[in-house]
């Protein structure tokens, strides 16, 4: 299609047809409504990863087909786990992100591991029960540096509240007992149980974990406070010291 337009030139008018802008391909808004429609009648199970992001990146980025960054996005960073524990930084830095998506992907991930810790604390936690478990995966699971967490518990093995010790480079987060038990005499703990990650993914406890957990665990019973378990996560797996006959 084209217009007609009318330009001043010597001797008189000229009249020139210009083109008429292309339609915008807005195909991508009636996906979206498609894939809304499937998500409130089957819920993400229904759903392959690609779209299960799409879905998240169009609340972000409004007038774009964001089908194309939902898959560059998982080749990025491997897997949609991979997306979900990238840094808001690392998820800016991929071309067509941008701030906006970044936050709205960290703000998802951070909503499920909050959602996780307060299904945690509905139940008693003697040891490693599957909510804890859960929480514990989700906020520690894809961390890339070491991190010492301690989750304090009633006098009825119900959290508390959850704290990280010490946060280090891979291999070397350095914890101190006395910090470790002067925290839970604080929150008023019965009991604590201690959590950290190995960001290499092994769950074999070090030498060097058994020692901290053996002193940590006699110096809490000086204190009537219990040790009921030491939890190393790896991406994808977990040890229990008590479990595996450690404590």
């Amino acid at each position: 299609m084209s217009s007609l337009t009318r330009h001043p030139a010597p001797g008189g008018l000229l009249y020139v047809f210009l083109p008429m802008p292309a339609a915008i391909d807005q195909h991508y808004i009636g996906h979206r409504e498609r894939l809304r429609k499937k998500f409130t009648e089957s819920g993400l199970g229904a759903f392959h990863d690609y779209e299960a992001l799409e879905l998240l990146l169009s609340y972000a980025i409004s007038r774009r087909d964001v089908k194309p960054l939902a898959k560059s996005l998982l080749k990025h960073f491997g897997s949609l786990k991979g997306v979900m524990d990238a840094t808001q930084q690392e998820l800016a830095n991929v071309t067509g992100t941008g701030k906006q998506t970044a936050i709205l992907i960290r703000l998802a991930k951070d909503l499920g591991t909050l959602y996780l810790k307060e299904k945690a604390k509905e139940k008693p936690q003697v040891s490693c029960t599957r909510e804890l478990l859960d929480y514990c995966r989700s906020k520690m699971g894809g961390l890339k540096d070491e991190q010492f967490h301690v989750i304090y518990l009633d006098a009825q093995n119900k959290i508390i509240e959850t704290e990280i010790i010490q946060e280090g480079i891979v291999n070397q987060a350095v914890v101190y007992p006395r910090k470790v038990l002067e925290n839970a005499l604080t929150q008023k703990a019965s009991a604590i149980i201690l959590v950290h990650n190995h960001p290499s993914g092994h769950i074999k406890p070090s030498d060097a974990d058994i020692r901290l957990t053996r002193t940590i665990q006699e110096t809490a019973k000086v204190l009537d406070i219990l040790v009921h378990d030491h939890l190393i996560i790896g991406e994808n797996r977990f040890f229990s010291f008590r479990e595996e006959g450690l404590m």
